[in-house]
Order: structure tokens, then sequence, then C-alpha cells
């Protein structure tokens, strides 16, 4: 190390992050939909550049996927929009049908709409009668009035306070209704729920099977009355590339005619190049170079897509051919290695991106599961060890359900060395119940 003062060579090297190259990484990491969204914001920079987006066609994951262009352009004459369910009838929007013929008063229908707005999606009412009357500075006993009209609906169960006072209402208007039902709910109702089944029919005089029958039929009952008539706005992707099996190989192919594509405008281009203004040829030199620097980054991201995505269905290949429960843990970085690119770029490929399958349409990350250590060198997904433990609930017997320290143990003869705690993690994920919610007292 030089400490004195004076003038010095170094030779060094260092990455300079260009306008361009930031650019191209950026590319890189957006979704279809952004990078439609950049290309277009793009046009409004460029004039030389035209955007040609191809229409998104209807996604059929248990179909062949990806089978031969020819096959996939075939022409429907109908539009598969059309044939998406209307679901535009609102929870609120039914109970008004039914109340429509109702003779209310100003008053009534003020606190009517007070009411449905208080209401949840599932047809719970969010507020009391006090807390009405209060603000819409009515008398409790009209509140509760109109409150009784809508609990009197359809479907059985809108109105009420809570899970217990919903499944009381519905059983109201139900015929051969075993006695003991409407007691357990009204009288025992969190003991029951929390499966303390014993104190139950300890304090009804009865045997445990009794209570098990009772809870058969409650079972029927509906936890959620207003919930069929919420419907999320379904979500569409664009998958970037598509797996086809063929015998026992698999073809992976970049569905490139979804992709946005870029075209220079190449005749208006040389009408301006006739003119003589410096400064018009300086703006179109740039505007040249800029979609030939664009056009190359949508080239490279092709490919580092392409090339990630054929590494993952190599080391993936098990998912190919016998499905989701056999994905298989995998890193970025061992992707990264065999590609000898840095692992940033694979992050930057896979995010956003989406692969259809013959199992559907997955996005990217999804192949890169974490995975377990066995104690015999085997490794297992997180995927693969939950879709064991399901197997094992599935096939356990209901009378003796499995502890979770017995799951544990029967996934170590598997190989595969996952603790107790694991098994409990996994299980509430699945949301499956512990042992003792899932016995069955027949």
């Amino acid at each position: 190390m030089h400490l004195k003062p004076g003038l010095w060579q170094q030779q060094t090297m260092k990455l300079a992050m260009t306008q361009e190259l930031t650019q191209a990484i950026a590319l890189l990491q957006y979704s279809a939909q952004e990078l439609t969204e950049f290309l277009e914001a793009k046009t409004m920079e460029n004039p030389f550049i035209q955007l040609e987006v191809s229409e998104m066609k209807a996604l059929q994951p248990k179909e062949k996927a990806g089978v031969r262009k020819g096959r996939l352009e075939k022409k429907d004459d109908k539009n598969w929009v059309e044939h998406l369910a209307d679901h535009s009838q609102t929870l609120t929007d039914y109970l008004r049908m039914q109340l429509s013929l109702v003779p209310l008063n100003n008053e009534q229908k003020r606190i009517l709409d007070f009411l449905l707005y208080n209401m949840d999606e599932n047809g719970y009412m969010s507020i009391t009668v006090e807390e009405t009357a209060g603000m819409c500075g009515c008398r409790e006993e009209t509140a509760a009035e109109v409150l009784q009209l809508i609990r009197e609906l359809e479907p059985a169960g809108v109105g009420a306070e809570n899970l217990q006072d919903c499944l009381l209402l519905q059983l109201e208007r139900m015929e051969g209704v075993p006695p003991l039902v409407p007691v357990i709910i009204q009288d025992y109702f969190i003991a029951f729920a929390e499966k303390n089944w014993r104190l139950v029919a300890k304090k009804l005089g009865v045997d445990v099977k009794a209570i098990q029958e009772a809870a058969d039929f409650i079972q029927k009952l509906n936890p959620k009355p207003g919930a069929r008539f919420h419907y999320e706005q379904p979500t569409y992707v664009r998958p970037d590339l598509t797996v086809v099996l063929k015998n026992d190989s698999i073809e992976v192919h970049l569905l490139e005619d979804e992709m946005p594509k870029i075209v220079f405008q190449k005749d208006y281009f040389e009408e301006l190049a006739s003119h003589k203004d410096e400064q018009l040829k300086e703006f179109m030199k740039d505007k040249h170079k800029d979609y030939l620097w664009l056009l190359k980054s949508l080239e490279q991201r092709k490919r580092t897509i392409q090339r990630v995505g054929l590494k993952i269905v190599e080391k993936q290949k098990d998912f190919f051919f016998y499905g989701p429960s056999r994905l298989q843990p995998l890193t970025m970085k061992e992707i990264a290695d065999e590609l000898e690119i840095h692992e940033s770029t694979v992050s930057r490929a896979v995010r956003g991106k989406y692969m259809q399958t013959p199992y559907g349409t997955y996005e990217l990350k999804t192949f890169f599961p974490a995975g377990l250590s066995g104690g015999t060198e085997e490794t297992a997904s997180a995927a693969q060890v939950k879709s064991k433990i399901t197997e094992l609930v599935n096939g356990e017997s209901k009378t003796k359900p499995l502890s979770d320290q017995e799951i544990s143990n029967l996934l170590k003869e598997e190989g595969w060395q996952v603790s107790r705690r694991t098994v409990a993690k996994y299980r509430d994920q699945l949301f499956i119940p512990s042992s003792s919610k899932r016995k069955r007292y027949d």
C-alpha cells in the first residue's frame, strides 16, 4: 500500500451498469404482462417501434398441453369467454329480491339498508341490534323487527350473529332433526366444537356414540350460508413455456406466439431519412440503436428463460411423468451452477413466469421446493412429505387415528427424518385436524 502522496497508475476491472444493461436485467424479470406494459411505454418513446401482441387463448391444462401448433390453433366458432358463468348476483341482491314484495316504510327501508351493509360475505351480521338502533336513531324494537325479516329469508342462516346462531336458525326450518342436536348446539356448543364429547355425553346422560350421530347430522348444515354468492374474479395467466410428453421423452417449447413482439417501422424510417435536418438524423440514429438493443435484450430474455426451463424439466422429470407428488428438492444455485450463470439470473428468469404441464399451469418457482434430508441420504421435498401425510391420514383407522408421533415414525420407515413438530406444522398447513379431533366414536 502506497502511503506517500504522488501519482500512480493502477489497472482495475469493473462492471459498469449502463442504461442498456439495466434494461436487459429488468426485461428478464418481467412477467408477460409487465413486459407488454413496458413495450407499450417504449412505443410511446420511439415512433419507429410498433408492438404486436397476440390475443390470449383459453388454457386447457389437462389436455396434452403444448401439442403442435397446428392442433392448438384450431379455430373455434364460439368465443370461449362467453362460456364463463355470470355470477354477478350478490347476497345483498338476492335478499333484496325476496324483500321486494314486503311493504316497508321509509324508516324500515333505511334500517334494512344499514343492516345489509353490515352483513359479511358469509351472511353473518357484524353489528348488534343496540348498535343499529343507536346509529340509525330508531327504537331497538324496530331494528329487531327488520333484522328478524332478514333472518327469515333464504338461504337459511343469514342474519346470524355467530356460527352457533347460524346453525340454530337452520335447524328451525328442518324436519326430522334428532332431539339431541339442538340441545348440543344450544347448551354445549363450545365443548362439542372442541370435541370434548365425553364431557357432553356425561352431561346429557348418553353414550359417546349418540354424540357422534348428532355430529354427523350437524356436519350437513352450512356454516357459511352466504358464501355461495361470493366469487373472486378469476385470474388468467399466460404461460411462457409448455411441456409435451411423447412416449418416454419430454419436449419443452417456448410459447413465442404468446410473447409480445416489436416491429421496426422501416418505411416510416426511410421516408424521414431523406430529410437533411441533422438534429432529426441524430434522433433517428438514437431510436434505431434503441430498437436494436431492445431486440437483442428480448432475444437474450427468451434464450435465458428457455435454458432455465429445460434445466428445470431435466431435474424434475419425475414430476412430468408421475405427477406433483414426485417433485424433488431443488435450489436455484444448482440450476445456476450447471448453466454457468449467476443465481440471481435464475431468480429473475423464474419470477412471474409460468409453465404449462400435463397437470396444469405452474409458476416456475414451484419447481424449487425446500428439501428435507433423511438419514439414508434420501431427500424429500416438503410437497412429498405432505402428500405422504395426507395418504397416511386417509388410510388410517377412523376410530384410532394416527398421532403426529406415529406419523413421524412411519415417515422414518420411509427414510425421511421428519420430527413430530414438523409433522404437526405440515398437518396444520394441510388443514388436517389433530388425532383427537379426527376420531370417530362408532
